[in-house]
This record gives structure tokens, C-alpha cells and sequence, in this order.
């Protein structure tokens, strides 16, 4: 059997086990073989030892905005992709974004579609943003972009003025995702809630990036995640709560589960590791804390981040992406964006974190310090989305997938540091977890059985538009269950 690589000596992680004592033969970018003690049969083919390390599948990051509109002087395809193969992840998914006045996705895929293409170095699927669900686009558009480009998930939103969508609306999408096979993702917060609570915020003058964690309370996020749950049974439609931070829509997610309705849910490094005393300024710069403005926001207390912990470990979420939404904090046009004339408005500054290269190491150091075992890691950052967003040829280290590997150093051979933003591959000028400290991550990236990032090597050895766009199938996890809550039934 010729191999072009061979990975050795290595612990072979997965979701539910570990191998060692196994090498990796991979060909033409596949793996193709596990087995002991395999042998290079050509002078063409290289071998990587991982010297007892951790070998886990590539990470697929399925929630990832690059070159949008809500994320100015932010990340292209180009540096948003490099950042993820830095950071061991070689699938994103990212969004074909419509704005109401959008009344067909055909032109917005195609556009969108070009900007990814020969611009990335990991692999990438779309998704489709949806805030004007005509009948036209449910019944005729989104079918043609399923069966043809293969986009197999819409995602909506239940608050912001230009995106939010009315519960009929939100049941309209259902119907005509469930009839296709397809996810539908949702951020859940109650818009009504959150427009009162900025309006008198303003009217007292409280407009400090500090305040737009006050104007998103947990319950905001709560009513709405129950909400959507609610809607999604009476439709026996599968569902994917997105970037979920608080304890209480966290338990709404579980009870759904306990009942077998297929409820999943998803999470973010920064409502892990981060609080929202971040969202405050310095004694140097009032305005610091818009670099920490994300929505759902980052909440008061340490409960809420051990919650999240809790909630991957327990299997509650399903998956764990990072949101990247970045945009630039010393230049104009980005988070400055909320500064008018000097004085800050915490409601117009750009929502979103730089978090794709960072993704994998904040969830290996949980490892590390025994908040989630090595299966919970691999469950959620890449066996679990890939399964989700139909990619069967990424996640998983077996024969027959793509050779998509992520390997990790032995315990106590890299020395700790700390983390400093120039270390980085995107093109933000800041991280929000400046200086934390990481005893471990990725060594190599392999990307279809090449390797894209060497850290005690070249660094950076992928290319720009090796990155291939994935058309993706049906969701592999369970989906309908043809169990309704009456004797009603939505047109099948």
C-alpha cells in the first residue's frame, strides 16, 4: 500500500474513544489507512511523528462571518481563512447574508460564492441568511440552492431592526426547511425586551460599551430561546440555537433533548472564558470595552461560563464555533464606529469578536484543566458540526474521510505562553484574550493530506485558493420524528 504521508505515534482521538499505538496512512487526500507500524513504500512519501501527542479530526468551524457588511474593516476570506488552519480548524462555514430589500438569494450566493473562491486556504460551506422569506425563495430558490450548490441551512434572526423576523415568518422557514432536510439556526433574544431597555438606557445617558450588556439581559435570551423551541415543536422542525451564553436558555435547550425533540445547540469561546466586566473601560481608554461588544453579550458571572463548561460536557451543545464577527478597534470604520463625536453609543458599535484561530486552543486548554474530556472536544469542535451541517467526509479520523488532521503537542514538550495578538494570522489589530496563558497548541494542520501549518517549521505552509468549496448534503443527526402536538399537521 503507498501512502504520500504517514502520521505515527500519535494518540488518535475521536468522540466517544482514543487510539494509540495506531499510525495514520493517508493518499491522495484521504486517509486510508489505520493501522500498526505502517512503512513508506516510496522515497515521495513523508512521515510526521507525533511523539505521543494528541492527534484530533480538523476542526470544523461552522458559524463564521467573513467579508460581511455587520463586521466592517473585518477579516477577508484570504486572512480569515489563514487564521483558521493557524488555529487547526480546516472547514468554516461561513454566510451568503439577504437584506430585506433582497428579494431573490440567486444573485447573492453568486456574489458572495466569488469572493471565497481561490481566496481561502481551508475548506468552506455557505450558509444562507434569511430576512426577507418570500414564498418564492421558501418554496422555489431555497430547493434549487440544496439540490445545486448545496447549501443545507438558513439561519434567522428573532431580533436587530434590518434582520428580525416575525414568529409566522420564523414558521414559514421551518416548514420549508424541515420538507428539504435542513437546519435551521436561530439567535434568540427578545427584540421587544432589548429596544425598551436601550431606549431608557439613552434617555439616562448610560451609552458606554458597558451598557449593552445591560441592555441584553439573560431573559431576553431566555424568552426567545424558549420561544423558538416552542415553535420548532408545533412544527416538528429540527433546530440549532445559536452562540447560546446563559444558564437559563442553556436548560430550556436540555429539557427540549429530555423530550427527544431535535433541539441543538451551540456555544462560543468568549462565554467560556470571558465576563462582561470586559465590556468596561480603562483608565487609558474610555472606550476599550467595544472590543468585547458581542450579542448575545458576555454575562455578569462566573455561573454563566461555568454553565457553558457544564453544557458541553453534559452534551447539551451540539457544537462549538467561534462567531468570528471581527472588526478592526484602532482605525475608523470598525468598533470606532460607535464613538460619535467623542462620545460613545454602545448601539452602534459593530457586534462581533476575532475568535477563529483562537477556537481550538480555548477549548483544548478546558482539557487541559479537566473542565471536558478529549471526546467532548472532538464531539463538538468537529465530529458534531460535520454531522449537523451534512459534511460525512469531515470530522472524523477513519478510512475514507478527508485526510483532515489536527495534531497537538505531548503533554509539557511546548512551553507556555502567553498570548499576545502578533501571534496571530487574521488581520484584527487586537484578541480579547490578550495575555491568557496556553500550555498547549496545534503543531501541524493537515488540510486533504497536506500540511498547512507547521509550527516549529515554516509556520504558515498552506496556499491561498488551496481551500475548496464543500458542497454539503441532509443532516445526519436526527431530524423529524412525526410526532406533533395535535392532530394538526404542517403541509408535508
Amino acid at each position: 500500500m503507498e501512502f504520500d504521508l504517514i502520521v505515527k505515534n500519535g494518540i488518535i482521538a475521536s468522540a466517544c474513544d482514543v487510539i494509540a499505538g495506531q499510525d495514520i496512512g493517508i493518499k491522495d487526500g484521504k486517509i486510508i489507512a489505520l493501522g500498526t507500524a505502517l512503512e513508506a513504500t516510496s522515497s515521495s512519501t513523508t512521515t510526521i511523528d507525533a511523539q505521543g501527542g494528541y492527534i484530533t479530526p480538523g476542526g470544523v468551524d461552522s458559524h463564521v462571518h467573513l467579508e460581511q457588511p455587520n463586521c466592517p474593516m473585518g477579516d477577508t476570506w484570504e486572512t480569515g481563512s489563514r487564521s483558521a488552519v493557524c488555529g487547526g480548524t480546516t472547514t468554516v462555514i461561513a454566510f451568503v447574508s439577504q437584506a430585506r430589500q433582497h428579494d431573490s438569494l440567486l444573485p447573492l450566493v453568486e456574489e458572495y460564492s466569488a469572493r471565497a473562491e481561490a481566496n481561502s486556504y481551508c475548506d468552506y460551506g455557505l450558509h444562507l441568511i434569511l430576512t426577507n422569506p418570500t414564498m418564492k425563495i421558501l418554496t422555489e430558490e431555497i430547493p434549487t440552492l440544496a439540490r445545486e450548490h448545496g447549501i443545507t441551512s438558513v439561519k434567522l434572526y428573532m431580533t436587530y431592526d434590518p434582520m428580525i423576523l416575525r414568529d409566522r415568518e420564523i414558521l414559514n422557514i421551518m416548514m420549508a426547511s424541515r420538507k428539504l432536510g435542513m437546519t435551521t439556526m436561530i439567535h434568540a433574544e427578545n427584540h421587544d425586551m432589548i429596544d425598551l431597555i436601550i431606549e431608557t438606557l439613552e434617555a439616562e445617558g448610560k451609552t458606554e460599551p458597558y451598557y449593552h450588556s445591560v441592555s441584553r439581559p439573560k431573559i431576553a435570551e431566555a424568552e426567545a430561546t424558549y420561544r423558538a423551541i416552542s415553535l420548532a415543536e408545533l412544527m416538528d422542525a429540527p433546530i440549532l440555537l445559536v452562540h447560546v451564553s446563559s444558564q437559563t436558555a442553556a436548560q430550556h435547550i436540555r429539557d427540549a433533548q429530555t423530550r427527544l425533540l431535535p433541539i441543538y445547540g451551540e456555544t462560543c469561546p468568549q462565554y467560556l472564558w470571558l465576563l462582561a466586566e470586559r465590556l468596561k473601560g480603562t483608565e487609558k481608554d474610555h472606550f476599550h470595552g467595544a472590543q468585547a461588544v458581542c450579542s448575545p453579550p458576555l454575562r455578569e458571572t462566573s455561573a454563566e461560563t461555568d454553565a457553558m463548561w457544564r453544557g458541553i460536557a453534559n452534551g447539551t451543545f451540539t457544537t462549538f464555533s467561534s462567531d468570528h464577527a471581527a472588526s478592526k478597534y484602532h482605525v475608523e470604520g470598525g468598533k470606532k464606529l460607535g464613538l460619535v463625536d467623542g462620545k460613545p453609543f454602545f448601539r452602534k458599535i459593530p457586534n462581533g469578536l476575532p475568535g477563529l484561530e483562537t477556537r481550538l486552543p480555548l477549548l483544548f486548554k478546558g482539557v487541559l484543566e479537566g473542565r471536558i474530556s478529549i471526546h467532548d472536544f472532538v464531539r463538538v469542535a468537529c465530529s458534531s458540526p460535520a454531522k449537523l451541517y451534512g459534511l460525512p467526509s469531515k470530522g472524523a479520523i477513519l478510512p475514507g474521510k478527508d485526510a483532515d488532521l489536527c495534531i497537538w503537542y505531548p503533554h509539557g514538550k511546548m512551553k507556555s505562553f502567553s498570548l499576545r495578538n502578533d501571534m496571530l494570522h487574521h488581520d484584527i489589530d487586537y484578541t480579547p484574550y490578550e495575555d491568557l496563558e496556553f500550555a498547549n497548541w496545534p503543531r501541524y494542520t493537515i488540510l486533504r493530506g497536506k500540511v498547512v501549518w507547521d509550527r516549529d517549521g515554516e509556520g504558515l505552509t498552506g496556499k491561498m485558493g488551496y481551500g475548496q468549496y464543500i458542497k454539503r448534503g441532509a443532516s445526519l443527526l436526527p431530524g423529524p420524528r412525526n410526532v406533533f402536538v395535535n392532530e394538526w399537521r404542517p403541509p408535508m
